[in-house]
């Protein structure tokens, strides 16, 4: 089979490589996959570069996301087992961890409503709990994971307020359903928030990027408000001032989404129940800007590492339907 493998950490379009390999074998507990779709995340980059929490053996194949084919035929969504990542023509999975792939969305949506949605649901009602009525923050709102923040926000009854850095991005952000639309690149932010707030500030602020990003939060948080940190995709890890926390009375929380993979997976399948009703219901539809081919799949992990792509790109292995 044909599957992208990382030999040297580097960035993507540099170290990621098209081989012919053979087949995973599935160890213990595991199934093969066929590869229907695979989505490009955050993490993917990262694991290239070398600076992911995760370090796989190297070679590896990324791709932590797919909508895969079992043996017998049924559609699920599953995260494969590093080091036999998605960007391949097969992938293999944890068994128990295999989830249903909605009949509502087709292979590259599917793939796509897995990590990004599974964060922003965790980190927007398990974490922040968000209520009807009140204002939300997303930073990145054109991306993968803060355009699955938005939806499910509007789906809970908010009103959500979007970053994003540039007018095409900003054109995607108003599609999406965000009531006010802040460019970053052209617009001062935080009194942007404020105006559109009435000075109140933000219920929730929903954060992917770290860096000024997270330094805008505190500044446009509201009485009683929480920060819910998912990521540094600027690079920048920030250091919270405890005392401006204390003095604001507002809450910092951090979000690891896979941790409930082995702290509490009947939540994670609770989740994906949810997840499921809502894209039947046209709540949320996981917004694929692209559709590229495996050979394509190099150069897509880049761009995303780069900051120029919107929503969610698929990876579709030849043959596969998406």
């Amino acid at each position: 089979m044909q599957a992208w493998q990382v030999h040297e950490n580097g960035e993507p379009s540099e170290v990621m490589r098209l081989a012919d390999v053979a087949r995973p074998v599935p160890g213990d507990g595991q199934v093969l996959l066929k590869v229907r779709a695979a989505n490009i995340n955050f993490p993917d980059v990262l694991m290239c570069r070398g600076h992911y929490q995760v370090r796989p053996p190297l070679p590896f194949t990324p791709g932590v996301e797919i909508c895969g084919e079992t043996e017998d035929g049924r559609r699920v969504i599953a995260n494969p087992a590093l080091p036999h990542g998605g960007f391949a023509e097969y992938a293999v999975a944890d068994a128990a961890a295999l989830l249903s792939a909605p009949d509502s969305l087709d292979d590259a949506e599917a793939a796509a409503l897995h990590i990004g949605y599974q964060t922003g649901w965790f980190g927007l009602h398990r974490r922040a709990h968000l209520e009807a009525g009140e204002t939300l923050l997303v930073h990145a709102a054109a991306g993968g994971v803060g355009s699955a923040a938005v939806q499910l926000g509007k789906a809970a009854g908010a009103t959500v307020i979007g970053v994003v850095g540039g007018a095409d991005k900003a054109v995607v952000a108003r599609e999406l359903g965000c009531d006010v639309v802040i460019d970053r690149r052209s617009e001062d932010v935080i009194g942007a928030v404020k105006e559109a707030t009435g000075g109140r500030g933000a219920d929730v602020v929903y954060d992917p990027v770290g860096g000024e990003a997270y330094t805008q939060s505190t500044k446009v948080v509201a009485f009683e408000g929480r920060i819910v940190v998912v990521g540094f995709a600027s690079g920048t890890i920030p250091s919270p001032s405890l005392n401006h926390a204390l003095v604001k009375n507002y809450a910092i929380l951090g979000l690891h989404w896979g941790l409930y993979n082995t702290k509490n997976p009947k939540l994670v399948q609770h989740c994906h129940e949810q997840l499921t009703e809502l894209a039947a219901r046209g709540a949320i539809k996981p917004l694929v800007s692209e559709r590229v081919p495996l050979t394509g799949a190099a150069d897509a992990v880049q761009r995303l590492g780069d900051g120029v792509t919107t929503g969610r790109i698929a990876v579709v292995p030849t043959g596969a339907q998406a």
